[in-house]
């Protein structure tokens, strides 16, 4: 197998990693050659930054398997985007891009420099109109991912996203599959829901998943997370009884009717997002249904949807058309058959011709992978000329032997390459100014991102009832930077708002907050009154100190 033929595949779940690596095969096909799966070790509903969970489990991961580093495609997870579907009028070719590109400004809910955005042609009703999936993701959540990713040493060749990863596995996996195929990918944060029929697509994540489970474990016997993450392990089956009570009910009893009470509420979701297919979207009652992550492990949880759904269920199984390798042993690959969906996917993308094809990567890392690209081209370029220069070598020696009386003329033109080395140092001496002329252009971004967590911070340190109506930049004579504080006015309603919650509830908050000073001369009340003419409002005027006076001073563009 040569270099080029690997295929390196990662998807980044809620709750783990899982790496693998392909191989293309002759016949045209993909061997999965090697693979490993690793823990974040993080409660998957925590807000706290994971991202150095991510990159120590993905080194591991990366010793322990022995994986090679490389370009790696990326899978993120489905309850991080945000997945539409429109139709567009008929029109020409040329003009597709720029339909989409207003649709995607009119569906997308964040501004368009805020997110990263892809868009698949998902076929042509009767009347004409073309079927759009548009895909968005917030840009500093993949370019988070992205980071980790190469922190751990691997460059990210491109984003999948997950839903559409198995979208793609089962297409090539299960092509004699007919009618409304659904696929659930049951994993820790939320169950994405996936219709495959036809040419058709469609998607939506339902917050009901594992660690549902998980906390409801938590609350009946008093656990700490991770001891109700390995009760949920040990035991966790869906029971068929009917209510407990007393303690003298077993462990296994109580847990199995715990998972009984979160899946019934997942079939409910189900049963909403089978309607809202049917009747928004055109599309069939489902004939199949392929189970995939780690909730779907939970033992008889095919056979309670098969009841529930009233159709065939089975255990998705992307290995039908791919192959394993002979040092992957069978029961290994059945037992973690779950988690290899999305990996499986996102390889087939470098693979074979993919009838869903997105690509989230931020343009930060589009760019690294253009350079990375072009790379070969320089190689050769470098070889060429280093081939040019032996060559040349080569003759030199063998005419220094022919005529020694050359010698003074060689070490002579030898003299003439002083002159571009002087360049050199001068375009040397010039790149390091324009670095520091760039440096200096960074100032302001940093001085706008203070600005923005200052005001961040401000609004998070409001009770309700309180709304600003002015924000001004102060000197309190510091000496630290331009401006070292602002002034903060408001009003707030007086039968919500005290005079106690602005005279101290809210200052002492300010002082609390990362981007204000935490000495109680740096924060004061200037001036709290009644709103002249009113008798239900307060006006109300703050100076509050500044914990890192920015060095920019104030942005061009105010922050709101």
């Amino acid at each position: 197998m040569f270099a080029s033929q690997r295929i390196l595949s990662l998807n980044i779940g809620a709750s783990k990693l899982v790496l693998a690596e392909f191989g293309m095969v002759r016949s045209g096909g993909l061997e999965l050659v090697r693979y490993g799966i690793a823990p974040l070790g993080v409660d998957p509903d925590s807000t706290a930054d994971a991202s150095a969970y991510i990159v120590s489990a993905l080194r591991d991961l990366l010793r322990e398997s022995g994986i090679r580093p490389g370009p790696v495609a990326v899978s993120i997870a489905g309850q991080v985007v945000f997945p539409r579907y429109v139709k567009l009028p008929p029109t020409t070719p040329d003009k597709v891009g720029q339909m989409v590109r207003y649709e995607a400004q009119q569906n997308v809910p964040f501004p368009m420099d805020e997110v990263v955005w892809d868009y698949q042609l998902i076929g042509q009703e009767g009347s004409g109109d073309l079927s759009v999936m548009l895909v968005a993701v917030k840009t500093d959540i993949v370019e988070n991912l992205t980071a980790c990713i190469e922190a751990a040493g691997l460059e990210t060749e491109r984003v999948d996203v997950s839903p559409m990863a198995l979208y793609n596995v089962v297409r090539f996996n299960y092509s004699d599959l007919g009618g409304c195929t659904m696929v659930l990918d049951m994993g820790a944060r939320a169950t994405n829901v996936i219709f495959v029929e036809g040419g058709r697509i469609f998607s939506r994540s339902i917050p009901v998943a594992g660690i549902a489970i998980t906390k409801e474990l938590m609350k009946e016997f008093e656990l700490s997370f991770e001891d109700a993450e390995q009760l949920k392990l040990s035991h966790a089956f869906i029971g068929f009884g009917g209510a407990y009570e007393g303690p003298e009910v077993g462990v296994a009893d109580r847990t199995s009717k715990i998972v009984r009470n979160v899946m019934t509420r997942m079939h409910a979701e189900i049963n909403r997002t089978i309607n809202f297919y049917r009747s928004q979207q055109g599309g069939s009652a489902p004939s199949m249904v392929l189970l995939a992550g780690g909730t779907a492990q939970i033992r008889h949880t095919a056979t309670f949807l098969k009841d529930k759904l009233k159709t065939e269920v089975d255990f998705l199984n992307p290995f039908r058309n791919v192959t394993v390798g002979g040092d992957i042993s069978a029961e290994r690959i059945a037992k973690e058959l779950y988690a290899l969906g999305e990996v499986t996917g996102v390889a087939l993308l470098g693979a074979v011709a993919c009838p869903v094809e997105i690509d989230l990567i931020p343009p930060a890392a589009a760019r690294k992978r253009s350079l990375r690209k072009s790379v070969p081209f320089y190689a050769i370029c470098l070889a060429s000329v280093v081939a040019a220069l032996l060559a040349g070598a080569v003759f030199m020696l063998r005419m220094q032997k022919l005529h020694e009386d050359r010698l003074a003329h060689v070490e002579a033109r030898l003299k003439e390459f002083e002159s571009p080395n002087r360049s050199l140092m001068k375009i040397e001496a010039e790149k390091s100014s324009v670095l520091e002329k760039v440096e200096q252009l960074n100032a302001p971004r940093e001085a706008r991102a203070l600005w923005l967590q200052m005001l961040k911070d401000v609004h998070g340190c409001m009770v309700d009832g309180m709304w600003l109506t002015g924000l001004r930049p102060v000197t309190l004579g510091s000496g630290a930077g331009a401006y070292d504080a602002i002034e903060i006015s408001g009003m707030a309603f007086r039968d919500k708002v005290k005079d106690e919650a602005i005279s101290e509830k809210f200052i002492v908050a300010l002082r609390n907050a990362g981007s204000f000073s935490d000495k109680p001369d740096r924060i004061k009340l200037k001036r709290m009154k009644p709103v002249p003419g009113t008798d239900y409002a307060t006006e109300f005027i703050i100076e509050a100190g500044l914990r890192r006076p920015p060095a920019g001073g104030v942005p061009d563009e105010a922050p709101r």
